[in-house]
């Protein structure tokens, strides 16, 4: 699955989350959760936790 930046940005936007909560809700280090927001190709379990950690729908982060 693709995961775009920019939504998840926004998402973190809306939580007022930043990268190292975001990380640390997902449950790795910021430096993880920086790769994988870099990589954009995700598995659809990460794709989900993700989302859960934003507290979002995972269909808000995907890419169009």
């Amino acid at each position: 699955m693709r995961i775009s930046r920019d939504k998840v940005d926004i998402c973190r936007a809306r939580k007022k989350k930043s990268v190292a909560e975001l990380a640390a809700t997902y449950g790795v280090s910021r430096a993880r959760m920086n790769a994988i927001l870099n990589q954009r190709e995700v598995s659809v379990v990460s794709a989900g936790r993700l989302a859960d950690a934003l507290e979002c729908d995972v269909t808000e982060i995907l890419e169009d």
